[in-house]
């Protein structure tokens, strides 16, 4: 399970840090949001500044104690960072062997010679719901981001045109199809059939990702036209002049696909053993479970990815170990500021949770008298706007909702299980650290990000639940 599912078990068990009723807690998430906007937008504030004084200010609006609002504060941004963190950086890692070896040129190469312009957002979108499949959301950012960035790049296509899509993939994946840990968990707590649910998955993924990815992103690319951060491009050639030069243009030789494609999937291929283990065995004491479940967590997996690509990707470039040395120092330092954006993501969030909002959300929903699917979709709505968690808006409106899946059938407990999952998905806003993650990756101010990211999220909620819906009436 990851660090945000333990983190809302711990919150859970937790007093709010506040006693405000919910009116005043309403409005202190209000007051808080447009805080942190405000001073991002008119003042130009650094969004880690911002971050961490609008979770401040929240907790002021919301008559906690400062002591107690810091805690909440810092608790969030530490347990962010060492859920996303390392992975970032060691996807950085891999990401600048990638570019400095010439394999992610190699790449790109062969996507760009095998897919037309007007393909090639439909094979970033095929790409990043694969790749996504077993991996979380921050893993699979971290290991496409540089393909993306390249593509967009090197073919001269819209960014937006390229990116859209691979996040529509990979924010599917992790919203609907287990073996992500919110559908495991929703799964768990409705009864609900793991393989039946997979089976209605993916036929709501399928309509639902091609709509938020290769469709949407034709108007994305018209309302948000902005360049590929060249900072981000880890390119070793470039110079203030010509700073798209390809790093593997100043190389004798550069690694083969095979190879390159076979050390980007390497992480891949282990976390999806470690699923397939865990849903076949199921046997905590079983001696290959308990393999997989240490060389299949991320960490290990990217790790290791790591490991192999300095042999299969830098060594085959022809790196000295001094080369390989600086590569990997250089790697780190742009994504600095991204650590401390997400980090501080994650502390508002945490501030919002200790605060009591998600039980607030709960108790105006208790007596709605809508249909179950749609219910379950809208709480999870209501705790993904007030919290910023995905995770944490399943697994809370799987608990609030648990006893309507009693008396269902066993395909209707599976579509409850999605509807829970499209609404953990509804307009990832300024308390979500996939929105700062996003928001520096792809080089865009706070509105240009809500124009396409936060849309493209709400896309894919409408959608699924629409789908969820329509599969209702015939199944």
């Amino acid at each position: 399970m990851t660090s945000l599912h333990v983190e809302m078990l711990a919150a859970d068990a937790a007093e709010p840090i506040t006693s405000a009723g919910n009116a005043q807690l309403g409005i202190a998430v209000l007051a808080g949001i447009a805080v942190i906007v405000l001073l991002i937008t008119k003042l130009k504030l650094h969004a880690f500044l911002a971050l961490t004084i609008g979770s401040l200010a929240l907790g002021a609006f919301a008559g906690a104690p400062l002591a107690k609002a810091v805690e909440s504060f810092t608790k969030g941004l530490g347990s962010t960072v060492a859920g996303v963190g390392v992975l970032i950086a060691l996807g950085a890692i891999l990401g600048k062997l990638l570019a400095d070896s010439g394999g992610a040129d190699q790449i790109v190469d062969t996507i760009l010679a095998r897919a037309g312009g007007r393909a090639m957002p439909w094979a970033m979108v095929l790409i990043a719901s694969v790749i996504g499949l077993p991996l979380f959301f921050e893993v699979g950012i971290v290991l496409l981001i540089p393909v993306v960035l390249l593509v967009a790049k090197r073919g001269d296509h819209s960014l937006m045109r390229i990116g859209i899509p691979a996040l529509a993939g990979l924010s599917v994946m992790h919203g609907l199809i287990p073996p992500h840990p919110g559908p495991l968990v929703a799964i768990d707590a409705l009864g609900a059939n793991l393989g039946v649910t997979l089976a209605l998955g993916v036929l709501v993924a399928i309509p639902t990702v091609i709509i938020a990815g290769p469709v949407f992103s034709r108007y994305a690319a018209r309302w948000v036209d902005v360049p590929v951060p060249e900072h981000m491009l880890f390119s070793t050639g470039g110079s203030p002049q010509a700073p798209a030069q390809r790093a593997s243009e100043e190389l004798e030789r550069r690694p083969g696909f095979g190879a390159t494609v076979a050390t980007v999937l390497l992480p891949v291929v282990l976390m999806l053993g470690k699923a397939l283990v865990d849903i076949v065995v199921d046997d905590p004491g079983n001696h290959v479970q308990r393999v997989t479940d240490v060389i299949g967590s991320p960490l290990i997996a990217l790790l290791a990815a790591v490991l192999v690509g300095l042999l299969t990707l830098g060594r085959a470039a022809g790196f000295t170990r001094e080369r390989l040395s600086s590569t990997v120092e250089t790697s780190l330092a742009p994504i600095a500021g991204v650590l401390l954006i997400v980090g501080a993501g994650g502390g508002f969030k945490q501030t919002l949770i200790d605060a009591g909002v998600g039980r607030m959300v709960l108790e105006f929903s208790e007596n709605w008298s809508i249909p179950a699917l749609l219910l379950a979709w809208l709480i999870a709505v209501a705790i993904r706007l007030a919290t910023g968690s995905a995770t944490v808006a399943t697994i809370s409106a799987a608990g609030l909702v648990a006893p309507l899946a009693a008396d269902m059938s066993t395909t209707h407990a599976a579509l409850l299980v999605l509807a829970i999952g499209a609404g953990s998905l509804f307009f990832s806003h300024v308390n979500d650290a996939g929105f700062w993650l996003v928001k520096e990756y792809f080089g865009m101010n706070v509105g240009q990000t809500v124009k396409t990211w936060s849309v493209m999220e709400t896309i894919i909620s409408v959608v699924g639940i629409v789908m969820v819906l329509l599969l209702s009436l015939v199944l």
